[in-house]
């Protein structure tokens, strides 16, 4: 049995994004090609991301991208990640997986051509997680 049921945290229960924000997840991953880009998602209090946050010192280069984890401030609000995948897949490769394991509840991983459905979230188990798009 696990020591905390991280299940009863708010921030495990976003239920959805805000269109500004995808619309900036899209261009900023086109902006980055042949690069991935790479950022941390905030959630409010009923459950929108509805901002994202770049941690100082992130690199990215054509086939990954390295979040220094020890720059992100106590911010509460950071419900996970997302980042860019250079390619036509936004399936998690094995390195996404580890991430989505150690840190956040919510992952998205956009793919090329960076349109509004060219996007997927997953939770921290790397099982597929419905977001709705807000305006």
């Amino acid at each position: 049995m696990p020591l905390f049921d991280f299940s009863k945290d708010p921030r495990a229960n976003v239920k959805g994004i805000r269109r500004r924000v995808l619309k900036m997840i899209m261009e900023a991953s086109k902006s980055t090609l042949p690069n991935e880009f790479a950022a941390m998602m905030k959630s409010n209090d009923k459950g929108v991301i509805h901002e994202l946050m770049l941690l100082p010192g992130t690199e990215a280069g054509e086939s990954s991208a390295i979040f220094k984890l020890h720059m992100l401030p106590i911010d509460f609000s950071v419900v996970g990640t997302v980042h860019s995948h250079p390619s036509d897949s936004s399936r998690p490769s094995g390195a996404d997986l580890d991430l989505f394991r150690r840190y956040g509840w919510l992952h998205i991983i956009t793919h090329y051509p960076f349109d509004m459905d060219c996007w997927s979230c997953y939770d921290g188990r790397g099982e597929p997680h419905h977001l709705e798009v807000l305006d």
